[in-house]
């Protein structure tokens, strides 16, 4: 596992430990769910880019891994937000 990868995995794991509390707000829950989803996948993609069978392969990949972690900066933003909660706001910065 590269450097990347490790960073990714460990963002996932954190989104899913900060958002494991409001799972109990069933306004939220479709909300925290797809967070968690898109946050999980960005990692999931790179790795899978890893062994692409080519480079458009591969592009296709990392393409997608990026539509993941904007859907995920925009699903923590919203829940920044509706909380006002600036911790889920400094995890957009978790990456950077």
């Amino acid at each position: 596992m590269n450097e990347l990868q490790m960073r990714l995995l460990k963002y996932s794991v954190k989104i899913s430990n900060e958002t494991d509390g409001l799972y109990k707000k069933p306004h939220l829950e479709a909300v925290i769910k797809q967070l968690n989803r898109s946050a999980s996948s960005i990692g999931a993609n790179y790795s899978e880019a890893q062994s692409a069978s080519s480079k458009k392969d591969f592009h296709n990949k990392v393409r997608i891994a990026l539509k993941e972690a904007r859907e995920s900066e925009y699903w923590l933003m919203f829940l920044s937000e509706k909380l006002n909660d600036k911790q889920l706001s400094e995890l957009n910065n978790y990456l950077n």
